[in-house]
């Protein structure tokens, strides 16, 4: 059921009326799908951050299909009259869910977030001037993690142009080690392809994939974007068919593999099989992405609760606690990302990070900063869910280039 749709199963169901009983306030319920080690640590020290507050947790995990079933529970618990206290959301979705009048603002604990968070987060996590949303961290998604000792072995550098990254394919797989581990999902291949997008440059990448201006989705360009994603495939395996992306980073951190395009969330699988960046494995922007970032920002939503017309004092202490500085830096640690709060101290973050976040502060300033469409951030899923099966499709069968774009200009109508 698409979110437009809710208001319209509330009001069947009689569910809009005030007449329920008012929630207890200090009973906080977070629907989330942070059930990994790392991320559920994370979300440990927030739940225990509220609890200090005398506020008591509802735990509300939905495990699997990267947020796709916590989004079927939740729209289930919204037409059911049993929202949560908060939400996991991210996006476009953050606006339909405001669209449909279930959300409350949480402008009373945001009074210093317009001048701590980069404009373009901002606006995500506002409403017709109204602060809906607490934002968490920020993804970086266009990486290429390196095995070091690989690189090594073949006397090559770190590529930073395409051209360079075939060479060093080329070194790789003459010396017997798979050039690229690739899953096999369709939001992988989608972060390969918008991955190649970004490297003709962020203005391209905005009017594409942003804008989805139809000159720019069938221009020469594009076209040449999708000839350079075939030419990648001819350095996979013939078994990434239905593999999960963190199979693929373990052939790098085996060795069986040289490189891996993949969002920094992968770096918590070097991390836990003991590799140190720079020691065992490099962290480098995708060629010819070096002054671009494309971002991945998860962010709590905020719903009205029974008997509420506004946030309750939970709620409040919640997204007050989510954009403290203290819990910015332990939450990113645990989770590999970065602050999504700005001047927070990066002493303790290892190198990539510390390379993320310097990249973004020059992204930010240079117009580099740019929404990830693979990962939610920059259109509708359904706009989304269309562009996803033309590159599926491409990159899983012979398609040709040309009729690829094509299918892209099409799948970009879709709303």
């Amino acid at each position: 059921m698409k979110v437009r749709s809710i208001m319209g199963a509330l009001c069947a169901a009689g569910l809009m009326a005030g007449a329920v009983a008012a929630q207890a306030a200090e009973n906080v319920t977070v629907l989330h799908w942070w059930t990994s080690g790392g991320e559920s640590k994370a979300v440990g020290v927030l739940k225990d951050d509220v609890q200090k507050q005398g506020y008591v947790w509802k735990d509300f995990a939905v495990a699997g299909g990267a947020g796709a079933a916590a989004m079927t529970a939740l729209k289930t618990k919204v037409i059911s009259g049993d929202a949560p206290s908060a939400a996991q959301i991210k996006g476009p979705l953050i606006q339909d869910w405001a669209d449909q009048g279930v959300l409350v603002n949480i402008d009373s604990a945001a009074g210093d977030w317009k001048q701590n968070l980069p404009p373009e987060i901002d606006k995500i996590i506002k409403y017709k001037g109204h602060t809906v949303a607490a934002p968490f961290s920020v993804h970086r998604v266009n990486w290429l993690y390196i095995n070091k000792a690989a690189l090594d072995k073949v006397g090559a550098k770190v590529p930073t142009t395409w051209p360079e990254f075939f060479a060093v394919a080329d070194k790789l797989k003459a010396a017997g080690i798979q050039p690229v581990a690739m899953g096999g999902q369709p939001w992988q291949d989608l972060t390969l392809w918008e991955d190649v997008v970004l490297s003709q440059g962020p203005a391209f990448y905005k009017k594409a994939l942003v804008d989805l201006d139809q000159a720019t989705l069938t221009s020469p360009q594009m076209l040449s974007v999708f000839d350079t994603v075939r030419k990648i495939q001819g350095y996979f395996d013939t078994g990434r068919n239905g593999r999960d992306w963190n199979l693929a980073t373990a052939m790098v951190i085996n060795g069986k593999a040289g490189m891996q395009f993949m969002g920094d969330w992968a770096k918590g699988e070097f991390e836990n099989a003991g590799k140190k960046a720079g020691k065992d494995y490099i962290c480098a922007a995708v060629p010819g992405t070096a002054n671009a970032y494309t971002f991945n920002v998860d962010s709590f939503v905020f719903f009205q609760q029974k008997g509420e017309k506004n946030a309750t004092p939970g709620q409040l202490a919640l997204a007050k606690t989510i954009m403290m500085p203290d819990f910015q830096e332990q939450f990113s640690l645990l989770k590999g990302s970065v602050p999504v709060r700005l001047g927070v101290k990066m002493d303790k973050f290892d190198d990539c990070a510390k390379k993320s976040y310097a990249d973004e502060q020059t992204a930010i300033k240079s117009g580099g900063f740019v929404p990830s469409l693979a990962h939610g951030m920059a259109q509708s899923d359904a706009t989304a869910g269309a562009i996803t099966d033309v590159v599926t499709k491409f990159m899983n069968s012979q398609q040709d280039s040309k009729s690829a774009v094509a299918a892209l200009a099409k799948a970009a109508k879709v709303k």
